[in-house]
């Protein structure tokens, strides 16, 4: 009799066991569904970009850009201030480049150079996390009262924007909430908090889509507000991603 129960015991201890590593979460799976509310894996979607910088007391002027994007290629366009309109950044899988009026060809540029204030050239493209880095779950921790999963990601190649991040991504809703960027060392450059104020279809679903996002420098009185707003999922040409016609 106790053989049977001691039996029993560990039949159930198994079950329980193989239910919990069932359950487990998987941090590239989290990381793939947190990436289409910042536009990463979607058939194609258009939106706009509003930016504001200052550095201390000084307020940098105000861009606007409007944003195509399809699997991992998008392509930026200013629209204000009037000075810098038609300049264009291209992303083809990893790599980039700027054109502007005047220039005879595009100029290859890097995803980690600063487009404006604290914002990089790779933070205005559709966000690609789950290709460009490698993911680990660190825990769980809640930010401001909303439990999240938190994610180490370490960068696949040196064409991704970050070299590691700290991601903290919603259990419930699945959209990234708070990152950190690090350096390869691990220093803390920047701390980003995202806000997700508007919503998609996507397969038949009303989805999150971010709408905010704000990026502080770690060490000094810097900050980068981007605000996203006319997001509309649809066919996006292939032509607009091609560099010749850049040309």
């Amino acid at each position: 009799m106790k053989n049977i129960k001691s039996q029993i015991g560990t039949l159930a201890s198994l079950l329980m066991l193989v239910g919990a590593v069932y359950a487990a979460p998987d941090a590239h799976s989290i990381l793939t569904s947190s990436d289409q509310a910042r536009g990463g894996g979607l058939p194609g979607i258009v939106w706009e970009i509003k930016l504001n910088s200052r550095d201390g007391d000084k307020v940098d002027e105000p861009q606007r850009l409007v944003v195509k994007a399809v699997d991992e290629s998008s392509v930026a366009e200013v629209l204000e201030p009037v000075r810098s309109k038609g300049s264009r950044i291209l992303q083809v899988e990893r790599n980039m480049w700027l054109t502007k009026p005047g220039l005879s060809k595009p100029i290859p540029i890097s995803p980690r150079q600063r487009m404006s204030g604290q914002a990089s050239n790779g933070d205005i493209a559709a966000t690609n996390y789950a290709g460009d880095y490698e993911a680990q779950m660190s825990g769980n921790e809640s930010v401001d009262g909303e439990p999240c999963y938190v994610l180490d990601l370490k960068a696949k190649h040196k064409r991704a924007t970050y070299d590691k991040i700290r991601y903290w991504v919603s259990v419930k809703r699945l959209v990234g909430v708070k990152a950190e960027f690090q350096s390869v060392s691990g220093k803390l450059l920047k701390t980003a908090h995202f806000e997700y104020d508007s919503t998609i279809e996507h397969d038949g679903k009303r989805i999150p889509f971010i709408s905010k996002m704000t990026i502080r420098d770690a060490l000094i009185d810097a900050e980068t507000v981007m605000e996203f707003g006319s997001v509309k999922v649809k066919r996006v040409a292939a032509s607009e991603f091609d560099l010749g016609q850049m040309r």
